[in-house]
């Protein structure tokens, strides 16, 4: 898929992501938005997956450790065929599949349920070692938040992988600089980040999160990088993609109303048809 599809794509996730969220009228769409080029990379380009066959023993595996942004993992796997895109607007609803936090038994194509943050990355590490003891193939990618990062236990899994070798295991940071309560180095500063994976026995490296050339990049480094486990630093922009969101700490856990939803989906229309033009 060339850059003007993926593109295309992203900006769907990103009216996805809105739609649900506005319909719940709860959730998480700032750090949702700041990832969702990453997950369209990962889902339509980078991941060895079958919708058909979301159990498969060889598929690569996706841990959210940042379970709060399922609104943006719900959405790309729904355009990706995992479930119906019409279901988008169930999220948070009673008896909806969609809840709040990925849940594995219930949602195709959930790889690990998570949402107690920090949790997510010693998920991934014991799936990549299983990998590695089983002879498969698959490799593991992780998304974790930067607040996050604040977390002791990533530290934990990231010592273990780092000392176990782990080379299928692929750690993103969204590096979006915000957490709830405000700039992370305000908040409880984890920076500098890459000089704390690599003193795990990482390889890092930095991208541009929103940027598919780098994505594209650095993710084919990742997967080159032999030896040892590699943890990407994807700089971001929180709400990425609707203007009044981006960058704004108040959007990290608050839905628009009609108002604000309106304008949301009319700046993604217009996106989708300036690409349209291209």
């Amino acid at each position: 898929m060339d850059n003007t599809e993926l593109k295309k794509q992203a900006v769907e996730v990103r009216k996805g992501i809105v739609t649900a969220v506005h319909s719940a009228q709860a959730g998480h769409p700032g750090g949702s938005l700041s990832a969702a080029d990453i997950f369209t990379y990962l889902y339509f380009e980078e991941m060895h997956i079958d919708p058909q066959n979301p159990k498969d023993p060889d598929r690569d595996r996706f841990v959210l450790s940042k379970g709060h942004t399922a609104p943006g993992l719900y959405s790309v796997l729904a355009h990706r065929g995992y479930f119906p895109v019409e279901d988008l607007p169930t999220l948070r609803h009673t008896g909806s599949y969609l809840q709040g936090h990925p849940d594995m038994k219930h949602i195709p194509g959930v790889d690990m349920s998570s949402g107690s943050l920090g949790q997510g990355l010693s998920c991934g590490v014991g799936m990549a070692l299983a990998g590695k003891l089983q002879n498969r193939d698959y490799r593991v990618y992780v998304l974790c938040g930067d607040g996050e990062i604040q977390e002791g236990q990533i530290w934990e899994a990231a010592m273990f992988a780092g000392h176990r070798k782990l080379d299928n295991l692929c750690v993103i940071v969204d590096n979006n600089n915000l957490q709830i309560d405000g700039p992370i180095d305000t908040v409880c500063s984890p920076y500098p980040i890459d000089k704390k994976f690599e003193s795990f026995n990482f390889h890092v490296i930095h991208m541009d999160g929103n940027d598919f050339d780098d994505i594209r990049r650095v993710l084919a480094e990742a997967k080159a990088t032999k030896g040892m486990p590699t943890a990407i630093v994807a700089h971001t922009v929180k709400g990425k993609g609707i203007s009044y969101m981006e960058n704004q700490a108040g959007w990290h856990g608050k839905a628009p109303n009609d108002a604000e939803y309106a304008i949301a989906m009319e700046e993604m229309e217009k996106a989708g048809e300036a690409l349209c033009q291209k």
